[in-house]
């Protein structure tokens, strides 16, 4: 991505200066750069004229197999505007494929600051950041990589790691065929080709469409959508529905469910294309405990209620439907590459809005805790904006996180992180816009297990 057009020098001219001068005079001129690593992925950087010394190391979300994939170095052209403008360098690679490339996305991203520190010398610090699935790459470089960084910061992140991501994902698509769709056969793993996901999704999605038009069907989305801990307000565009205006969270829920099957299928066959096999189970897995523990809970029964259906007898049928088991090797694979133990060796905020519905706010839990196991929690902090949708994040609520981040780098300690510091931090950014910072407590993750034990 290209950031302040205006200030960007032609690649051939930059390359000179910095053949012919020190590391430092490089940063006279505005420098913009492009490239390409040896393993095929693209790579761009920004360095304003007043470089800070701390480069940015950014991470982007997933894209689709057979996508455009350029390099990109910023979350928006805003953010990375403001970056700059700050006197940030910014740099970040396209991954070498698209799809789930858990194993490129780490190595590239490294190559591409080895490439920076090759042309402009060490940094005085590097923060990863990312967003979405690049949430899940600069966690992964937190863990894995902590020598190569000075703090990291996770925006809308799949937090909890791949292994729980399929997991979770494959709940819901099992309580929707089963309850919505039982005698339509559609397989939830396994699938041999981008043909037989895409029929498994366009079946699951219209047997979710047919339901919605009767009380029955609509009480069983939500049950789906609860086991997912979709909430009922997940799309900006979306009125904001009451605290007990059930029939209005779900049809926001529905509309996540909706497209909620290309990711649970399409997108997993591209995983499982990599991995060898069906990387997630749900063998043993109480889905009556499960509801129990969702925020959801109390807008399923009521609605279950109101359509006079016996919401016992749903989750008995969960309870008692075929399970689906795990590639043992599709695991493995998942688990050494993505699998998060908890364990921090330097600082890392999540930032996460409160109304997520392709990455629900509960994976910040599921980090929390396995930090917590791991003996890590002083190096982990979390903030929450008030806001429906997937990384919608204001610019100053993007700056607000790396500045918390940099400080707890240049004092030790993390200082006042709470929605009100965190709001005036956003304000000082980015002034004049609706920044939303506040007092949040993620229910548990619904899944019953451990996500360090995957990851020894």
């Amino acid at each position: 991505m290209r950031f302040l057009s205006g200030r960007i020098v032609a690649l051939s001219a930059a390359l000179a200066l910095v053949a012919a001068t020190p590391a430092v005079a490089a940063t006279e001129t505005p420098v913009h750069l492009e490239g390409r690593l040896p393993s095929g992925a693209a790579w761009v950087m920004d360095v304003p004229a007043d470089w800070n010394g701390t480069v940015l190391l950014f991470s982007h979300g997933y894209r689709e197999a057979g996508s455009p994939n350029p390099a990109q170095n910023a979350p928006t052209e805003e953010a990375g505007a403001a970056a700059l403008e700050q006197g940030y360098a910014l740099i970040g690679s396209s991954y070498a494929t698209t799809g789930w490339a858990v194993e490129q996305a780490v190595p590239d991203q490294l190559s591409t600051l080895d490439e920076f520190t090759e042309r402009f010398g060490p940094a005085r610090r590097t923060i990863a950041w990312g967003q979405s699935y690049g949430g899940l790459v600069t966690t992964t470089i937190a863990e894995r990589q902590p020598g190569r960084i000075d703090g990291s910061v996770a925006m809308c992140g799949l937090v909890h790691g791949g292994v729980a991501n399929w997991n979770s994902t494959l709940d819901a698509a099992y309580a929707a065929r089963t309850l919505l769709a039982p005698d339509a056969q559609v397989p939830l793993a396994g699938f041999p080709d981008q043909e037989a996901a895409t029929r498994a999704a366009e079946t699951m999605a219209g047997a979710v469409n047919t339901a919605q038009a009767t009380p029955q069907g609509r009480a069983r989305i939500a049950l789906a959508a609860a086991l997912h801990n979709i909430p009922g307000h997940n799309d900006p565009s979306q009125p904001e529905p009451g605290e007990h205006d059930w029939a209005g969270q779900q049809r926001n829920q529905y509309q996540a469910l909706s497209r909620f099957f290309r990711t649970a299928m399409n997108w997993r066959q591209e995983a499982e294309s990599r991995a060898g096999g069906n990387m997630s189970w749900n063998t043993g897995v109480d889905y009556a405990r499960m509801l129990s523990r969702s925020p959801y809970a109390t807008e399923v029964e009521a609605l279950y209620q109101d359509a006079g259906l016996s919401l016992s007898g749903d989750l008995e049928q969960l309870a008692n439907g075929p399970r689906i088991s795990a590639d043992p090797g599709a695991v493995d694979y998942m688990t050494r590459n993505v699998a998060f133990t908890g364990r921090l060796d330097k600082p890392q905020l999540d930032l996460h809005t409160t109304g997520d519905g392709l990455v629900p706010v509960q994976v910040t839990r599921a980090h929390r805790d396995a930090v917590e196991q791991a003996g890590s929690s002083r190096l982990l902090r979390q903030s929450y904006v008030d806001r429906a949708g997937h990384c919608t994040f204001t610019t100053g609520e993007q700056m607000a996180a790396l500045h918390a981040v940099e400080q707890r780098i240049d004092t030790g300690a993390w200082g006042d992180t709470g929605p009100a510091a965190m709001n005036a931090r956003a304000e000082a950014a980015d002034p004049g816009h609706d920044h939303a910072f506040a007092d949040h407590q993620p229910s548990p993750y619904p899944r019953p297990f451990d996500l360090a034990r995957f990851a020894r």
